[in-house]
């Protein structure tokens, strides 16, 4: 079975992909998923889950209570906006 492919019709985004591609001997398609996954993270200002791990050890210690820790920081939500 073939693999999924990805399609970009910018010569620019193109030609840059083949050259981080090159410089770091690693495939296309992983330079994408890369980038997308930086991406995603940093707009959606989303914590990476290895880097939450550390920065929660780092700052509780090793013994905390991560359902506290979870509840601390939720909010209610308001609803859908009718």
């Amino acid at each position: 079975m073939a693999e999924p492919q990805l399609s970009v019709r910018s010569a620019r985004a193109r030609d840059l992909a083949h050259r981080l591609a090159r410089r770091e001997n690693r495939s296309i398609a992983e330079i994408v998923e890369r980038a997308l996954e930086s991406y995603e993270s940093r707009e959606t200002g989303r914590e990476p889950a290895a880097a939450f791990y550390v920065r929660l050890s780092k700052d509780h210690g090793t013994d905390i209570d991560l359902d506290a820790v979870i509840r601390e920081s939720r909010t209610i939500h308001a609803g859908p906006a009718l």
